[in-house]
C-alpha cells in the first residue's frame, strides 16, 4: 500500500524499509476496514527524515519515530521497533539488532556477527525471541502501544531467501524451518510484528473512522 495517483494518504508509516512496508500493509489490509492502496504512505514517500532513536526500549524507539512522523506529516502515524533477543546473551542484540555489526540495516553482516558470537553454543541452548512494539500516534496526541513476541531458536546457519533482518537464522517454535523459509502469509500469521499490529489494528481503524 503506497501513495499513488491523486489519492491523499490517510495513514503514515514511519519506516524507509520497503520490505517492512509491504509486510505491515499485508497484515493490516484485512483488519482495517476501508484501508486501500494509496491510504498508507511511508516516511520515504513523504520525504520525512529519520529521527534519532535514543530510547532504551522497543516501545520508546517506536514512539520516537511515530511522534516525529505525525508531527511532520500531519497524519496519524504508525511505527514499530523490533529485534531479536538471544537468551544466553542476556537479551542482546535487542534494541541494537539493526546496528549490531556497526552499520544500520546491514542484514548480512548482522547475521554473520551474531552467528559467530554464538558459534560454540549448542542448539539446545540457542533459545531466542523476536520482539516487536507497534505504535500509533495521532497529530492531536493520542498514543497506543501494542507488543508482540515470537519465541524460537537461533539456527546454526542461515536458510531461506524470504523476509529480512534475522529471519534466515530464526526457527519459530512449532516450525522446522526459519522465518525466511516460511510462506509470507504463514509468517505474518505467527510473527511478532503480525501479533503486535493485529493488536493495534482496532485502534488504527477507530482513528481512520474519525
Amino acid at each position: 500500500m503506497a501513495a499513488s495517483g491523486a489519492r491523499a494518504p490517510r495513514l503514515a508509516i514511519a519506516t524507509h524499509n520497503a520490505h517492512k512496508v509491504g509486510e505491515i500493509a499485508a497484515i493490516l489490509a484485512p483488519l482495517v476496514p476501508g484501508l486501500v492502496d494509496g491510504d498508507l504512505a511511508s516516511a520515504g514517500e513523504l520525504g520525512a527524515p529519520s529521527p534519532v532513536e535514543d530510547g532504551v526500549t522497543f516501545a520508546q524507539n517506536a514512539l520516537i519515530k511515530a511522534r516525529a512522523l505525525a508531527a511532520s506529516s500531519g497524519l496519524p502515524a504508525i511505527a514499530d521497533d523490533s529485534g531479536i533477543a538471544v537468551d544466553v546473551m542476556g537479551g542482546a542484540p535487542g534494541i541494537f539488532s539493526a546496528l549490531w555489526s556497526g552499520r544500520h540495516g546491514a542484514d548480512r553482516e548482522n547475521v554473520e556477527l551474531l552467528l559467530a558470537q554464538m558459534a560454540d553454543i549448542p542448539l539446545e541452548h540457542r533459545g531466542a525471541q523476536f520482539v516487536c512494539a507497534a505504535v500509533l500516534v495521532t497529530p492531536d496526541g493520542r498514543e497506543e502501544v501494542c507488543e508482540g513476541v515470537l519465541r524460537g531458536t537461533l539456527a546454526l546457519a542461515p536458510a531461506g531467501g524470504g523476509g529480512f533482518g534475522y529471519d534466515p537464522i530464526f526457527i519459530p517454535e512449532g516450525e522446522s524451518v526459519t522465518t525466511a523459509e516460511l510462506d509470507p502469509a504463514r509468517k505474518n500469521e505467527i510473527s511478532h510484528r503480525g501479533r503486535a499490529f493485529r493488536a493495534l489494528a482496532p485502534h488504527i481503524a477507530a482513528v481512520l473512522r474519525g
